[in-house]
């Protein structure tokens, strides 16, 4: 991106930076003064048993995420129902808020070549006149400042809900129809840039989830240096390789308390509550967890329905008695860490469970644990296996940082490119 703007603080209402080729005060609106249309629609008669497969896309709050309409799973109604509703009738280029709800406040700009849809009751239509970009002040509203104008503007005694009369009265201060164009234009290369970094990492993550798949399960397999094939792999128990860790705290002389995220990986508890769970003057029923241990947490969620394996990376710590601990000897860690963010292992895992008690956690006995089949190919394919898996990580991470780096540079730009 080009440094087209340049810092303009000094002078009343206008925004700290701004592109050189204008000049001048902006002028405060009400979005009601350059609203040609501020509503929304209403659930068809008979709820969701009105939806069908096909028909006229029928927007939801769901559908409005990110800065964009995202129709990947919108509902449909028929063109008779669309009839009845002309009143909320989504044309191109009509600015859609989200009203009520979790999802208050987030909001998009329909695409141009948009043809026809419809609104329920918790998505509004602002349509504006020629005079103002839809494109302008969806950023604008998507701010900072713009978030804070919606808050103050919800009504309730909860506060959870904007109506139109509100969202009419709202003050926002506006350039020029050109100024706002430029504006728009500018942020909308920005956020093209960032669906493409998310989009790469989307990619990058499912080809590495597919290729460890594969792998792991021997679907495909690596060739030696000369081309020739690796031995066949031994499978051995988990108690084979490794040792449980029951070391207890006794003397809670160790007080950082960890916890085993199945997104996130081990880390401290305190950072990922942000407060501290664990009783820090009662840590001596706690396990002592050392750096390469491997963390098993009974919890299930979705990222990890039999509940997640874990290395230890981050530092010498304690961890709840309800976690099993284990330690490997002269084994390739990474190629455990890699084996274990597979399925591959799952089925064991499923096969020894004593369902029926806690719907949120694995029912499994150390002993099944620790009888759990782990994959032994040869050392030399081992290292092929973790250079190859390691290589795509390092792509991931690099995609990672790009992308929270470009949402930070737009986080900036709305912080100074508005009044």
């Amino acid at each position: 991106m080009e440094a087209t703007a340049e810092i303009t603080a000094a002078v009343k209402n206008v925004p700290a930076l701004r592109f050189p080729e204008f000049e001048g005060e902006w002028v405060k609106k009400s979005i009601g003064s350059i609203a040609v249309k501020v509503g929304s629609g209403s659930t068809p008669l008979g709820g969701e048993k009105a939806y069908q497969d096909t028909g006229i896309p029928f927007i939801r709050s769901q559908n409005v995420n990110d800065d964009k309409l995202i129709l990947g799973n919108v509902s449909f109604i028929s063109e008779e129902i669309n009839d009845k509703m002309k009143g909320s009738i989504v044309r191109a280029n009509d600015m859609l808020l989200n009203i009520t709800g979790g999802s208050i406040g987030r909001s998009c700009v329909v695409p141009d070549d948009f043809i026809v849809g419809n609104v329920n009751q918790h998505v509004c239509i602002i349509r504006l006149d020629k005079q103002n970009n839809p494109a302008f002040l969806q950023a604008h509203l998507s701010s900072y400042n713009g978030q804070k104008s919606l808050e103050r503007s919800q009504v309730g005694s909860g506060r959870e809900g904007l109506n139109f009369q509100s969202i009419r009265l709202i003050k926002f201060a506006f350039p020029t129809i050109a100024e706002q164009q430029k504006i728009a234009s500018f942020l909308s290369a920005v956020n093209d840039k960032l669906q493409q970094l998310s989009k790469k990492k989307e990619l990058l993550e499912k080809y590495k989830k597919g290729a460890m798949q594969q792998l792991f399960s021997r679907q495909i397999r690596f060739k030696d240096d000369n081309g020739h094939d690796f031995p066949e792999w031994e499978e051995k128990r988990l108690k084979d390789v490794a040792k449980r860790v029951t070391i207890k705290n006794k003397k809670d002389d160790i007080n950082f308390v960890l916890t085993n995220s199945a997104t996130q990986g081990i880390v401290s508890q305190q950072d990922y509550f942000d407060k501290d769970i664990a009783n820090q003057e009662n840590l001596e029923g706690y396990y002592v967890v050392d750096v390469d241990d491997f963390v098993y947490n009974p919890r299930i969620s979705t990222a990890a329905p039999v509940g997640p394996i874990k290395r230890n990376k981050l530092a010498k710590g304690v961890m709840s008695p309800l976690y099993t601990v284990f330690r490997f000897e002269k084994q390739n860690l990474e190629f455990l860490e890699f084996f274990f963010e597979t399925t591959v292992w799952h089925r064991y895992m499923k096969s020894v469970a004593n369902y029926g008690a806690r719907h949120d956690r694995m029912s499994i006995t150390n002993d099944d644990l620790l009888g759990l089949p782990i994959p032994v190919p040869c050392q030399a394919e081992q290292q092929k296996i973790t250079a190859f898996l390691s290589a795509i990580d390092n792509k991931l991470y690099y995609t990672k940082t790009q992308l929270e780096q470009a949402q930070q540079f737009k986080k900036g730009l709305l912080q100074q490119m508005f009044v």
